[in-house]
């Protein structure tokens, strides 16, 4: 993707880092402004040669009071006509809403840093960093201010993921008004998370992918958004729902990409939810050792999940997602306004996942999908995606923090391999397995919750009695993350404190199925 081209001056909105003291918004500045071509502006900079002083000395003999007045003046006049595309300011200027209307016309980029992070990084060499404990809480007390001005989230500062972010960021400039971007990042690759409305039309230049587009896509999301996507080399349509996901259908999409002329420097573009995402990923990441799949997802539950983190796969017979690859995305593209065609029962099924994130995450998300009226819109998608990102760029490969992401989906997929993937859709099965989770957790009261929020949208909260629970029982022994024979849960302690890697006894687990089928 190449950078968009960034002028000065009073018509031009420019790049602006925000983030909390330590953060590293100098670093990012220079190094966004290298990779642009100019020069970056540090606003503490500008401000000490104002003071005369530094902040630190100004700070000690006017008091904050008087230090912010000055701030604002000098922020807002940079705001204003920028001397320069590229501006970084300092951790507390946007406490003032004066400089957050001023950010208003920009593209504004949060750096996000943990208070731990934060407090090595600066020490006691700032006014405000003398007390851990009043650092971490004045960082809390920042967070929401930040996040309502951003438009785009970088997980980190370090010099080379910036410059590899700025041509997403300076495609903000061409993106529909209120489109927001996260910075993916994995030990594998980074890449954009587009989040706003309007967005598949502009797959292309939001993407800046080159070669031609290969769109995959099902029976059912085709006609209503295929020709939303543009131009494409082929239109390869899946029959909908999970039992569209085999080997056989991958094979088949295989080598219709073959026959089309699919070659290296193309990419799948894969339209549609998660068996579409799935086993378009899939197909990417096995066609010739590997091609580029940007996601646009269409349902909720490939919006707030399964269109990040990488993981591609089809089902077996034997196990749910029993052949698959880890296959980042070159860019996921999640626009909300696709939900309102979604069938009700669909829309539903993602709230299953919705929870699960909401109590993986605890915190704000937990405390306003709890409350039960939270709408699926791109706060909500944006939340639950930040969480997802953020576990994924710890583990990517499931080998310690990414489990927890699998809270309810051992039983909810044995759920799923016995019922014959036609039963249950997958939010359904899920949320019958956070169910069961909850259970093993030893929960009852926030196990009532849950039900009670799945009730309320909808979703099933017995099991079948038709269902053979000790077939269910025994498809859990087959999960494909079995680790020395041993098929380890995922528990809650409390929203937010979440553990993976409980053995569970046989009965226990028994015992927490049939309580499914308990009206």
């Amino acid at each position: 993707m190449e950078a968009a081209p960034l002028t000065a001056g009073a018509a031009a909105p420019a790049i602006v880092f925000i983030g909390f003291m330590g953060a590293g918004k100098t670093t990012a500045s220079r190094a966004a402004a290298a990779a642009l071509g100019v020069r970056a502006v540090d606003a503490d900079a500008v401000l000490e040669e104002r003071l005369g002083t530094t902040i630190e000395d100004h700070f000690a003999t006017h008091g904050e009071a008087a230090f912010r007045a000055v701030e604002e003046e000098v922020v807002c006049g940079l705001l204003d006509a920028p001397p320069s595309p590229v501006l970084a300011l300092g951790g507390g200027a946007v406490t003032s809403p004066r400089v957050r209307a001023a950010l208003e016309r920009h593209v504004v980029v949060l750096l996000e840093v943990t208070a731990d992070a934060a407090w090595r990084r600066v020490g006691s060499r700032r006014p405000l960093a003398r007390d851990r404990e009043r650092f971490g809480a004045l960082l809390a007390d920042r967070t929401p201010l930040y996040e309502s001005v951003a438009d785009a989230v970088l997980p980190q500062a370090r010099a080379d993921a910036v410059r590899r972010a700025v041509p997403a960021v300076t495609a903000l400039l061409e993106a529909p008004a209120g489109t927001r971007l996260l910075w993916a990042h994995s030990a594998s690759g980074d890449y954009p998370v587009y989040v706003g409305e309007g967005l598949p039309a502009r797959a292309s230049r939001l993407t800046g992918r080159r070669g031609r587009t290969f769109l995959i896509t099902d029976e059912a999301v085709g006609p209503l958004y295929a020709d939303a996507v543009g131009e494409v080399a082929a239109d390869l349509r899946i029959p909908p729902g999970e039992e569209a996901k085999t080997w056989e259908q991958a094979g088949r999409l295989l080598r219709r990409l073959a026959a089309a002329g699919m070659a290296h420097d193309d990419h799948v573009l894969a339209l549609g939810g998660g068996v579409v995402g799935d086993i378009a990923g899939f197909c990417a990441a096995t066609y010739q050792r590997g091609v580029p799949v940007v996601q646009v997802p269409t349902t909720l539950v490939a919006q707030v999940d399964s269109a990040y983190g990488g993981k591609t796969g089809v089902d077996l017979p034997e196990g749910k997602n029993y052949a698959g690859a880890y296959h980042q995305p070159a860019a996921v593209l999640a626009d909300p306004g696709l939900l309102a065609t979604l069938p009700p029962a669909e829309l539903a099924a993602g709230w299953a996942e919705v929870v699960k994130t909401a109590l993986i995450a605890g915190g704000p998300l937990w405390e306003r999908v709890r409350r039960g009226d939270a709408p699926a819109d791109g706060d909500l998608v944006l939340a639950c995606a930040r969480t997802k990102l953020r576990v994924v760029a710890e583990d990517e490969r499931d080998d310690g923090r990414r489990q927890v992401l699998n809270l309810g989906h051992t039983v909810g997929h044995a759920i799923e391999t016995v019922t014959g993937y036609a039963r249950y859709r997958h939010g359904e099965a899920v949320g019958l397995g956070l169910l069961a989770a909850l259970t093993l957790s030893g929960l009852p009261d926030l196990r009532a919750e849950v039900a009670a929020l799945l009730d309320a949208r909808g979703l099933p909260t017995t099991l079948d009695a038709a269902v053979d629970a000790d077939a269910v029982v025994a498809a859990t022994g087959r999960d494909k993350k079995k680790r020395g024979g041993l098929v380890r849960f995922v528990l809650v302690e409390a929203p937010g404190q979440v553990a993976a890697g409980r053995e569970v006894p046989r009965d226990e687990l028994a015992a927490a199925v049939e309580e499914l089928q308990r009206p």
